[in-house]
């Protein structure tokens, strides 16, 4: 219910910030500020997009925290998400994020609230001792003709 009731009420804030700040700066810098901020957001997430997707996945798959080797970057790209939504209000959020210290003390209390500190597998530990590949396999003749595949006709 809580976050429900924080829904219901966000856009109500964003709406009294847009016409108390608005009022105050005029019509031009309140754009420019949502323009700005706007392409500054998009800046952000294409620059963090798929390198961060890649190292929480790597840090997934090598069964580390993933808070601890890509938390960082994932609030780069909530920062960036934020900045992207018009609203003042989700900008100081977006902005307040870009700082490094913000985001260290963050993912400190995510990881203490939470208590992640390692992930384990289902999967059975093997031994490095030999290859096994699992698959199937139909015995070819190599002495059939054939004719060529739809690939190779000219």
């Amino acid at each position: 219910m809580p976050v429900f009731v924080v829904f219901l009420i966000w856009p109500l804030f964003e709406i009294a910030l847009f016409v108390t700040l608005g009022s105050a700066l005029g019509l031009g810098l309140t754009l420019l500020w949502v323009l700005g901020t706007g392409v500054l957001g998009v800046a952000i997430l294409r620059g963090q997009g798929l390198q961060s997707a890649g190292r929480l996945r790597a840090g997934m798959a090598s069964l580390r925290n993933p808070l601890a080797a890509a938390g960082s970057d994932a609030l780069r790209m909530l920062a960036g998400v934020l900045l992207v939504l018009p609203g003042f209000l989700t900008d100081a959020l977006g902005l307040l994020l870009l700082i490094p210290p913000v985001r260290l003390l963050l993912i400190a209390l995510i990881v203490r609230r939470f208590g992640v500190t390692s992930m384990q597998s289902d999967q059975p530990v093997r031994r490095a001792d030999g290859i096994i590949i699992d698959g199937e396999f139909t015995e070819v003749d190599p002495n059939q003709t054939r004719p060529p595949s739809g690939w190779t006709r000219h």
